[in-house]
């Protein structure tokens, strides 16, 4: 009988056997009982989609090989630490919690609601502004133990909204400054925080610290009580420390609001005081007789000289007289040098130089900004405690340096929403991104210990996106250097800036200072260039060096599609603060992100605009033809 040679591998049943790629389910291994495939092989997918599936392959090996981390932080690394990657992942944490609120989950509706009603509160606040009396004027102090309506009181004194009122006690915890006018004349009013005298705990005693400074230097005190409650232990031990100081003293008995009422304030008698006065600081009754009593003991008005000529008022109006087209007026004045005056007013460029800068200090929550505000000041204006979000109210301060006025405003910490809570904190948030809209110059200060979070670079965003001038600061950088104390080699700055540049790529025109302010170290620097930032955000460039300009830039280098690239034929320059190009182009359409990002860096090498935003603006210009 003849053998066939390859009879010993042929199938059982005469079955013609499948190569491997071709091989049918019933002949796969399997591990165990109705067990799965553990991956599936290039023969399970169609052949038209291997080519994509290498391709993620390739794409997923490489990006695995790819590094993510600088060699500082991968080998040595002296900048990020053990807490950082812990950090990492509770901000990881939270931040999935506030895309589960977004999204609908429990509780979405509620926290919506609240910020709702948050937005629609601060609409009615009053942003930090400086009285505007002088500084030799007298001074009211309101004072008393917290939830007692202080706030409430001094928002209907100075006719503002300028402290956050709120039915949870102790939202007041710096001094509020505001100006109140009554019978012709205006006096400085402060608002003190809630005082509990006998309360040991580190934010209670700033708060009373706080509130000493401000009865020390007051003409008058006025003491705030809840009419609708018994007297308290903190009622008494503020009234006595009071009398031992012996000012003109005010009881203002709150909360009585129907005149009904008036006659239990006098069972407040027993504190000791002889003028007592029956208020409703909501509805406004008895508000007149208080400032009455007030005003009668306060130190005589003194009655100012003649004022001087103002000499850039005059200038003033001469420049107006010529923008309007009338004759001038005879023998105008030399003109005014602008950098001797920093108010100039230039009206021929529709420029407008602030007599004092605006500094909103943001960041996150416990970085380090009523510390940075105090070191700036020279002075203990902010409570400054470890416990975050100490700052509730924005606390402002004005430092006059070289001729030049500074407002620094210390801002309350901005943190998610899935992390703010209380009524007073969303106010707080909310509030703190209305200064900083408000102002010309962003601090953003980060702390240099934990390195940047997420939460930074949102902050940073929001600077950036309202067109304020930023200026980077790294707090605490002592703690990496000098007092570092894991062991470890100091940090190098440079290797820490370009971690951070890589981090915050939109803020690479912001300038980066190193400071230490719990030691005052580097802090003049800050002045240095918040003046510089200040002056680049109000520079102008004309409409023929701008052209000129344009003319040498190489559009060839710009990395645009070629259906998103227009041509410009020129550009001038619009605004200042920020400063805003606006560009004559063949189409009116948007630049490209791309597009925008070449202009701004060409401009910046060749006009700088240090540590200020630039916009754009297109204009067709066959399009006002056809209108």
């Amino acid at each position: 009988m003849e053998v066939t040679r390859y009879s010993a591998m042929a199938p059982r049943g005469g079955k013609k056997r499948l190569g491997k790629k071709h091989r049918q389910a019933s002949t796969r291994p399997k591990m165990g009982r109705s067990a799965p495939r553990a991956t599936a092989t290039t023969g399970a997918i169609a052949p038209k989609k291997r080519k994509e599936l290498a391709a993620k392959k390739a794409e997923a090996a490489k990006k695995a090989r790819t590094p993510t981390r600088s060699p500082e932080f991968e080998h040595r690394r002296t900048i990020a630490t053990d807490h950082e990657f812990a950090k990492e992942k509770q901000d990881f944490r939270a931040e999935q919690e506030d895309r589960h609120l977004l999204r609908g989950g429990a509780g979405s509706a509620h926290e919506e609601r609240d910020w709702k009603e948050a937005e629609k509160l601060a609409g009615a606040l009053t942003l930090a502004d400086a009285p505007h009396t002088d500084e030799d004027a007298p001074l009211v102090a309101i004072c008393g133990r917290p939830n007692v309506g202080k706030s409430t009181l001094f928002n209907r004194l100075t006719e503002t909204r300028r402290s956050i009122v709120g039915d949870e006690p102790g939202i007041t915890r710096d001094r509020i400054y505001g100006e109140v006018e009554w019978s012709g004349r205006t006096v400085r009013l402060v608002d003190t925080g809630g005082v509990v005298p006998d309360d040991e705990a580190l934010i209670p005693a700033e708060i009373f610290r706080q509130a000493k400074v401000g009865l020390e230097e007051a003409d008058a005190i006025i003491m705030v009580v809840d009419g609708r409650t018994e007297l308290a232990a903190p009622d008494v031990e503020l009234a006595r420390l009071l009398l031992r100081g012996g000012k003109p003293i005010f009881l203002a008995v709150n909360k009585m609001d129907s005149a009904e009422m008036f006659a239990a304030a006098e069972n407040f008698r027993r504190l000791g005081f002889r003028n007592v006065v029956p208020i409703s600081a909501e509805h406004g009754n008895g508000i007149g007789d208080l400032l009455d009593d007030v005003w009668a003991v306060l130190p005589p008005e003194v009655v100012a000289g003649e004022p001087k000529e103002n000499q850039e008022g005059i200038e003033e109006e001469f420049e107006e007289d010529m923008d309007g087209g009338g004759d001038p007026l005879p023998g105008p004045p030399e003109p005014v040098d602008e950098e001797a005056t920093p108010g100039r007013r230039l009206r021929s460029h529709g420029e407008h130089v602030s007599r004092e800068t605006k500094i909103a200090i943001i960041g996150r929550p416990n970085v380090g900004k009523s510390t940075l505000l105090n070191a700036l000041t020279g002075t203990d204006r902010a409570i400054v405690s470890p416990i975050a979000g100490t700052t509730r109210d924005a606390v402002d301060e004005v430092v006059e340096r070289d001729g030049h006025r500074f407002r620094f405003i210390d801002t309350a910490g901005i943190r998610r929403k899935g992390k703010t809570k209380l009524m007073a904190e969303k106010l707080s948030v909310i509030m703190s991104r209305k200064h900083l809209e408000a102002a010309d110059v962003a601090l953003l200060v980060i702390d240099a210990h934990e390195g940047v979070a997420a939460a930074d670079a949102n902050i940073g965003g929001y600077a950036h996106e309202s067109g304020r001038s930023v200026i980077i600061v790294v707090n605490k950088w002592d703690l990496m250097t000098t007092a570092r104390t894991d062991g470890k080699p100091p940090a190098d700055k440079k290797i820490y800036e370009e971690q951070l540049r890589h981090t915050m790529k939109f803020l690479d025109y912001a300038p980066i200072i190193f400071v230490s302010a719990s030691e005052g170290k580097n802090v003049d620097e800050v002045f240095k260039k918040v003046e510089l930032v200040a002056r680049e955000r109000r520079k102008r460039v004309s409409t023929g060096a701008m052209n000129r300009f344009l003319d040498k830039i190489d559009f060839q280098r710009a990395s645009v599609p070629m259906k998103k690239r227009v041509k410009i034929y020129y550009m001038t320059q619009a605004a200042v603060a920020p400063p805003t190009f606006v560009l004559f182009t063949d189409r009116d359409v948007k630049l490209h992100f791309s597009y925008e990002r070449f202009l701004a860096n060409e401009i910046r090498g060749t006009f700088r605009f240090i540590g200020s935003p630039i916009w754009f603006k297109v204009k067709a210009r066959n399009k006002k033809g056809k209108e």
